[in-house]
């Protein structure tokens, strides 16, 4: 095995080792009262909206998917699920005409009723139109969840919920969010 090969393997050693430390950091009392809030919401015919930047955007479409037909196809009681940064031609235009730090909470304001959720997944925790969402979502009687990375940042401090991934390190962070999704999209899926 060449130089470059071994040191590879080095670093691939130490990613799988800091994903599995982290896992284990992760409350399960979190996850548990994700899993009864969400299914509480599937119950009550409430809407879960869902967002994010970069990675955690691709995150929030991969829940709307896993929920929406994973969990909800051919089942009497359906989840509703809306990704609020599925929609580029809306973001774009707040973007441009209003604010980046709106694209979130603009849509909110058309479609978000009392009682709905509305979770942020933020790696560092402080992304800013997600922060504005979640507030608003505080201030007219939503039901809050963070999922975050790093210390929390503001999104864990705000959200009424929170599943806080403990490591300084973005990717593992996003892998966990993405984990967390399968794993309640399983437990439920069994019921």
């Amino acid at each position: 095995m060449n130089k470059a090969n071994m040191d590879y393997n080095r670093k691939i050693t130490e990613y799988f080792e800091d994903l599995k430390t982290t896992i284990d950091k992760v409350s399960n009392d979190e996850i548990n009262c994700f899993i009864k809030l969400l299914k509480n919401s599937r119950d009550d015919d409430k809407t879960i909206f869902v967002m994010g930047n970069g990675g955690s955007a691709s995150t929030a479409s991969h829940y709307v998917c896993d929920f929406n037909k994973g969990l909800s196809y051919k089942k009497d009681k359906k989840f509703k699920f809306i990704s609020l940064n599925d929609n580029l031609p809306t973001i774009m235009a707040y973007a441009n005409d209003v604010s980046y730090d709106d694209i979130f909470v603009e849509q909110l304001k058309n479609y978000f009723k009392e009682g709905d959720v509305v979770i942020g997944i933020s790696g560092s925790g402080n992304s800013p139109n997600v922060i504005k969402a979640i507030k608003y979502a505080n201030e007219n009687n939503g039901i809050t969840v963070g999922l975050t990375g790093f210390d929390g940042g503001k999104l864990k401090l705000i959200s009424q919920n929170n599943i806080h991934v403990p490591i300084d390190n973005m990717q593992i962070a996003e892998d966990l969010h993405l984990i967390i999704n399968h794993c309640v999209m399983t437990i439920l899926y069994d019921e």
